[in-house]
């Protein structure tokens, strides 16, 4: 019999093995051929219930996905999250696409307030890639939720994979396959052909979409970056680290020796300088604590998992330790914390900023 795929995730089906990839029961995959479209059971029930399996891909066989886009000719369109973008980051992709151009698109272009110009974000993100030894032929803006700016990037792929395939990659949790669907549907009218969801890894392999010309668009399964928050996060949390609506900024006036605790996922202590606003930029519904820097770990340690969650009383068990990284900041500058937010100071100071073991914090120059 003919292999078939899931249309969700591009895992080959199969009615065997219930805990592996591509698995659906056979009543279930005689109705979808029927139909026309077969799933398998993850998608099945990750569309309608918003349940996920896991199905672990070793890191060899992401490896082995990125050595086949090296070997291709082809244009690589790398998806970054602007609100996330170190964490976005593919580890060595300049190395991988060898001789093969470049387009970046910055997703998520609607989570930042709309005070922020898109050429600053776009000078910025063609800063951050040259750092990481990137060079891409162009840089362009998207929100894959809110389908904007779908034409213009499908007229910029065109014009430059000149005939090529196109590779879409990222890692997990930028919005690539939901950037994806809105190109599908703009081309035929279909809607949701790809399984979305904020959970990371959910494209098993890589998807082919047909172009006019006989070449195709790949969408790749995302690449799990180790330094990314949502690994440490229960599902049900996973939301405090993927905002779905614009950010609204909050400053909190402070005089040194006091700390604000992003509920109780990460820490920032001004340590000392002058009494000044500190500019938070997270989700909306990340409750913020501020506090005394004296008594910080003591309350911490009482409050974790009720005053302060996520992570919730059940989850705070298995939630790394919190490790400290200390700054001396002249300048404008941005304290992030990868995955979940950023902290702005605006002037002279010394700060801690405290993040989940194995989570980066670094700095930047205010964006904002």
């Amino acid at each position: 019999m003919e292999a078939l795929y899931c249309i969700g995730c591009g895992a080959q089906i199969q009615t065997q093995d219930k805990a592996a990839a591509g698995y659906t029961p056979q009543s279930a995959l005689d109705k979808g051929l029927e139909t026309g479209e077969v799933y398998c059971q993850r998608c099945f029930r990750l569309r309608h219930y918003n349940e996920i399996t896991d199905v672990h891909m070793s890191d060899d066989d992401f490896l082995k996905l990125l050595h086949e886009v090296g070997d291709s000719q082809a244009l690589v369109v790398n998806v970054v999250d602007i609100f996330d973008f170190n964490g976005s980051v593919i580890p060595g992709l300049s190395r991988f696409v060898a001789g093969n151009d470049v387009l970046m698109v910055g997703n998520k272009s609607d989570i930042l307030p709309k005070s922020v110009k898109a050429g600053k974000v776009t000078q910025w993100l063609t800063e951050r890639a040259h750092e990481e030894g990137l060079r891409p032929v162009d840089v362009i803006l998207t929100s894959a939720q809110q389908k904007q700016a779908i034409k213009e990037l499908m007229a910029k792929i065109e014009t430059l994979r000149q005939g090529r395939d196109v590779y879409v990659v990222g890692v997990t949790n930028v919005g690539k396959s939901t950037l994806i669907n809105a190109i599908i549907q703009e081309i035929t009218g279909s809607k949701d052909l790809i399984t979305t969801s904020r959970f990371p890894g959910t494209t098993l392999d890589k998807i082919e979409v047909p172009l006019d010309d006989g070449s195709y668009l790949f969408d790749t399964p995302g690449i799990i970056h180790r330094h990314q928050m949502a690994h440490y996060l229960s599902d049900k949390d996973l939301k405090y680290v993927s905002p779905k609506k614009e950010i609204k900024p909050k400053t909190y006036q402070l005089n040194p020796e006091q700390t604000l605790f992003l509920a109780g996922l990460a820490r920032f202590d001004y340590v000392s300088g002058d009494k000044q606003g500190f500019t938070a930029y997270f989700d909306n519904n990340l409750r913020i604590h501020r506090t005394k820097l004296a008594g910080a770990d003591a309350f911490y340690e009482k409050h974790l998992g009720n005053l302060l969650e996520p992570p919730s009383q059940k989850d705070k068990g298995d939630f790394p330790k919190l490790i400290r990284h200390d700054f001396t900041i002249t300048d404008r500058t941005d304290i992030v914390f990868s995955g979940l937010g950023w902290i702005r100071v605006n002037g002279a100071a010394k700060v801690s900023a405290w993040a989940p073991e194995g989570v980066a914090v670094l700095t930047r120059k205010a964006l904002i």
